[in-house]
């Protein structure tokens, strides 16, 4: 299992990512985290409120009340034009970063 410590740098991406296709709710974001996760990391629902408070502050994503399909009154969080253009350019550094880290995982030479 992925301590949390480990992924919370990743949090905004894996919720940017999310949000890209279509708006969704906080707890129906926890379970496509789940979902896709599998048993290897499991969001805790502060954690989640907490991040996307802070993409909603930083503008990445909006949010709005609107009916879900189960008839309850959701928070709704769909991602901004701002909110795309942060998500390729972490996605670009992720993808950096992993090779570097890859280069020591694999020896780096001496």
């Amino acid at each position: 299992m992925i301590s949390p410590d480990a992924i919370r740098g990743y949090i905004d991406i894996m919720l940017l990512s999310l949000l890209r296709t279509q708006p969704s709710y906080a707890y129906e974001l926890a379970q496509k985290i789940s979902s896709v996760a599998g048993e290897d990391y499991t969001i805790k629902q502060t954690t989640l409120y907490s991040a996307v408070k802070r993409l909603e502050s930083a503008e990445l994503v909006t949010s709005y009340s609107a009916i879900s399909d189960s008839g309850k009154p959701r928070m709704y969080y769909q991602i901004t034009e701002q909110g795309h253009a942060h998500l390729a350019q972490k996605i670009a550094e992720w993808k950096l970063t992993k090779t570097v880290v890859d280069r020591f995982i694999e020896g780096a030479p001496s």
